[in-house]
This record gives structure tokens, C-alpha cells and sequence, in this order.
């Protein structure tokens, strides 16, 4: 019995492996096909786009909203249950597999490739945004309440409800490609729940909507990226910002990463994430040291005391005005929808390179460290450019006029301002690559029935389909227009993540790890009657 629980999964048949090819087939198609509609609706009227995207983002912020903030917080509550419980010791794949990358390149790759670009974006504009408007006016603009305040919602926006919302995911995902020897989709472990539906046109229908969510979370990643290298630029070598420029730099980095997907997760994305991790704490370490140290320290640790000890408070926190659910739309609402948008793609490359990880390790590595990483990633920048604001170096007022200017705004209050530029403006070019790398491969992965090795044609098809549709939605809108894409393209992610939580629940409980003890009875357990007879 022990011998054949701890054999290879892959050497056991799965009743839910596919006899097919996995040559891309319907999914891709229709995926494609909708892809095309929306481009060309783009293309010939944008204005009418963006109208229809407003108003329906309006309908569901005013109405469904809440659904973005009670889904992670269930995720949290899941996760720190099964690291927790008996099912923390179970192996994503058979009981004697072992990682296949060391745990600082599994590291990486999570920070690296899942939500880089963020630390640039928002690792000083949402501090300072939040400081000089406090969220749900809860504190006095600019005082050090609102410093609180703002790291507090930062770290709510960035920290464990980001995370557990892929962790569930990953987990899900992990579970039955590594375990039960299915394809890497999201439909198939939805079976418990969904039984045969998901065999059918309805599991194809789940699969396709992975794959648009994933590929609109992505583009606003990709927008965010151009801007910021469009304003390192600027500040380095006083090119401009304008639309084209981004569009240019999007198509630049399209190439890159694409070429960098073609060669594989062992190579590309692994060898960059490694490097833009090794950078980021070069650069973390340097604002540390240069800048308000003592103010960032106490910061950080009144903030956390703030965060934990309001944690359900702000987690379930309502806009009780228009203008509070405009800037709920802005922020909190956006960044909940982001993550969800984002599930099916981390979900999938976590799962991809977390194979022969405990679930407790992997709740460890994904919800723990990334959420401390990013506490302290925030706290350092953030911190950092409200001193100086308080100090009256103006950054409070650069973000509000550009916030796109708030990273670099901070950089110029310190020593070696050109070497830093640089180095921020090469971070967010390869944050980018690796983040749209991972990307592409998990959405050619998704469009071809779920297989770890995508043709080539299909890794080309996406990586050039995410760069048009980033260049797209800036042109209709810009950052306005590809927050309201991520938004509306995770609504139906707020059922699937709960029905994936669900479905991975009985699906652990039917573990073959505990199936000796499940049906064994008392007698016949060694030294039960010993124990018994005493």
C-alpha cells in the first residue's frame, strides 16, 4: 500500500488525463476569436469602448463590489487552515518528490515574475497618494496619522489578500497537475464540484475566461511598465513620455520577452528573476541606508500594529459616499479585481515551479515571504518619500500631477540620483520581461489543453497578442481604460476562486495519504489493541 501511494503520479493513469493531442484546439480559438473582436472594436471605436467599459465598471463597483473584498479574505482564512491542519505535510506530487529549484530561485521567480512591476508603480505612489488623501478620510492629510494610514492600505492592497488570492490557485492547480496527473487548466479541478460539466463546453467556457482574464490583468502590468521606463527615460535622458514613446517601448519589450519565453522557464525567467531580485535589494538596502532610516523603522513596525490590529476592519471596509466608491473603483476595488484577474496566471506558473513543495511550504513561500517582502518594500520607498514630503521636498504634489513621476520624485531627495534612475528604469524593463514572459508561457499552456510544453507558434501568437492589446487599451483610454479591462475581466473569477477552494477541499480529503487510516479499523492498526487492553 505504501509502495503504490509513494510511486510517481505520472506513472499512475489519471481518469482525467486527455487521451487527445494537446494541440491547441477550441479553446484557443474562441479565446483568439474574442481577443480579435475586442482589438478591432478597439481599433474602430474607441471612444464607444470606453464608454461601454466606464459604465459597466460603475454597475459593478456600485453593486457587486464587495465580492472583490470577501473572496481574498476567504482565501486567507483556506490557506492558513491546510498549512495548518494535517493536509500541510501533503506534496504537490507523489510523496517522494522533492522541489526542482532551490528555495532563493523559487523565491525569486514568485516576486519576480508575479508582481515586479508593482514595486516600481506603486511602491511610492500609493504611500503617497494615500498619505496626502487618507483613504475613507480615517486621518488629517499630511500629518503622521495619515503616514499610518497609508502604509496600512498599502500593505491591504499588497499583502496577504494579494497573495492567498494565488495561492488558492496554485494550490488548486498544483494539486492536480503534480498529484492527480491532469492537465494544467483550470476546469479540471473544478470536478468535484462541477462533476462531468467540465468535460464539456462549459469547462472549455472557464478556460477561455482564464485565459482573457489573465491576458487583461496582464496588459495593465504591461501599461504600467512602459510608463514608468517612459519616465526613467525622461528623468535619465530627457526623452519624452507621450503615447508614442510607450507604444514603442511596448513593442521593444514585446519582443524581448517573447524571445525569452521561447527558451523556457528553467532559463529565462529563472536567470532574470534571479537578477531583478539581486537588484531590488541592492536598491531597497540603498534608500534604507541613505535615506530617513529611524522614520522608516517605526513606520514600518506602528504600521504593522495598525494593519493587524484593524485587519478585518479593513478588510471588509465599504464606501459609504459616490466619492468614497470612486476612489474605492481607484484603488481598493481595482486592486482586489487585479489580483483575481491575475489568479489563473500565477495560479498556473506557481503551480509550474512549485512541484515537490509541501502545502505547508508553499503557503509559506507564497503568502508569508511575499507578503513581508512587499510590507517592507513599501514601508522603505513610501516611508521615505513622506519624510521628505513632511520635509517639504514636494513629492506629495509630483505624484498628484504625475503618477507616474513618484518613484523617481523620491530617487532625485538622494545621493547618486543617475545611478539609481538607471537602475530603477533596468529593473522595471526586466520586472517586465519576466512577469510578461511567465505570462506567455501560462497562456499558451492554458490555449493547449494544458500541456508544460507549448509549441512555439502559440508562445509567438501570445506574446505579440499581449503587446497589441497593452498598446490598445492605452490608446483608448489609458491607465483608466486597462484598470476597468482588469476589473471586468475578473467578475467571473470571484465564483471560480471560491469554487476552486471548495473543490481543493474535497479533494484533500480524499488524499491517498490518508486513505490506510480512513478505512482502517481499530484492531488493525499495530499496537491498537495493546492500547486498548491497558
Amino acid at each position: 500500500m505504501v509502495q503504490q501511494l509513494d510511486q510517481p503520479v505520472s506513472t499512475r493513469r489519471s481518469e482525467n488525463r486527455p487521451a487527445s493531442s494537446t494541440r491547441p484546439g477550441a479553446v484557443l480559438a474562441v479565446s483568439v476569436g474574442l481577443i480579435a473582436a475586442f482589438v478591432l472594436w478597439a481599433a474602430v471605436s474607441p471612444d464607444g469602448l470606453g464608454a461601454v467599459m466606464t459604465s459597466s465598471m460603475n454597475w459593478v463597483a456600485g453593486s457587486v463590489g464587495w465580492s472583490y473584498l470577501v473572496v481574498p479574505l476567504l482565501c486567507i482564512g483556506l490557506l492558513l487552515y491546510l498549512a495548518l491542519s494535517r493536509y500541510g505535510d501533503i506534496r504537490l506530487g507523489s510523496n517522494s518528490a522533492r522541489p526542482e529549484f532551490s528555495t532563493w530561485a523559487w523565491l525569486a521567480m514568485i516576486l519576480s515574475a508575479v508582481m515586479g512591476i508593482g514595486l516600481i508603480s506603486y511602491g511610492v505612489a500609493e504611500p503617497i497618494s494615500h498619505y496626502m488623501a487618507p483613504p475613507h478620510a480615517l486621518a488629517e492629510p499630511e500629518t503622521m496619522d495619515a503616514a499610518v494610514r497609508a502604509m496600512q492600505f498599502s500593505f491591504f492592497d499588497w499583502g496577504p489578500h494579494a497573495w492567498a488570492v494565488f495561492g488558492v490557485f496554485g494550490l488548486a492547480i498544483g494539486y492536480s497537475t503534480h498529484r492527480k496527473n491532469r492537465p494544467g487548466l483550470v476546469s479540471p479541478m473544478l470536478r468535484p464540484v462541477l462533476g462531468k460539466l467540465v468535460d464539456g463546453w462549459f469547462g472549455k467556457a472557464i478556460d477561455v475566461f482564464a485565459i482573457i482574464a489573465t491576458l487583461f490583468g496582464t496588459t495593465t502590468s504591461l501599461g504600467l511598465g512602459a510608463s514608468q521606463i517612459a519616465e526613467g527615460l525622461n528623468r535619465v535622458f530627457g526623452l519624452p513620455t507621450d503615447l508614442p514613446v510607450q507604444i514603442i517601448i511596448i513593442a521593444v519589450i514585446t519582443v524581448l520577452f517573447t524571445l525569452s519565453a521561447l527558451s523556457g522557464v528553467h532559463r529565462g525567467i529563472r536567470y532574470i528573476s534571479e537578477i531583478t531580485m539581486t537588484l531590488s535589494i541592492l536598491l531597497a538596502v540603498f534608500v534604507f541606508v541613505a535615506g530617513p532610516t529611524n522614520f522608516v523603522s517605526n513606520l514600518f513596525f506602528r504600521s504593522i500594529g495598525q494593519y493587524a490590529s484593524e485587519f478585518f476592519t479593513t478588510s471588509l471596509i465599504t464606501p459609504s459616499t459616490p466619492d468614497d466608491l470612486q476612489w474605492m473603483q481607484w484603488w481598493t476595488y481595482f486592486m482586489m479585481a487585479w489580483w483575481l484577474s491575475w489568479g489563473a496566471f500565477v495560479g498556473v506558473f506557481l503551480a509550474k515551479i512549485s512541484k515537490g513543495r509541501t502545502i505547508r511550504q508553499f503557503v509559506a513561500g507564497v503568502l508569508g515571504v511575499p507578503s513581508l517582502v512587499f510590507f517592507a518594500w513599501f514601508t522603505i520607498f513610501g516611508g521615505t518619500a513622506i519624510k521628505m514630503d513632511m520635509d517639504g521636498a514636494g513629492i506629495g504634489e509630483a505624484t498628484t500631477a504625475n503618477i507616474n513621476s513618484a518613484f523617481f520624485a523620491m530617487l532625485e531627495q538622494l545621493p547618486l540620483v543617475q545611478v539609481t534612475a538607471v537602475l530603477t528604469v533596468v529593473l522595471v524593463a526586466l520586472f517586465f520581461i519576466s512577469g510578461a514572459d511567465a505570462n506567455t508561457y501560462v497562456l499558451s499552456m492554458l490555449s493547449s489543453k494544458g500541456t508544460l510544453k507549448p509549441a512555439k507558434p502559440v508562445l509567438t501568437l501570445w506574446g505579440v497578442l499581449t503587446g497589441v492589446c497593452a498598446v490598445l487599451l492605452l490608446v483608448v483610454g489609458g491607465l483608466v481604460a486597462l484598470q476597468q479591462a482588469a476589473m471586468l475581466s475578473a467578475l467571473p473569477f470571484t465564483i471560480i476562486v471560491a469554487l476552486l477552494g471548495i473543490s481543493l477541499i474535497l479533494e484533500l480529503r480524499k488524499d491517498p495519504e490518508f486513505q490506510l487510516l480512513r478505512h482502517a479499523r481499530l484492531h488493525e492498526i499495530p499496537g491498537a489493541d495493546g492500547e486498548r487492553s491497558h
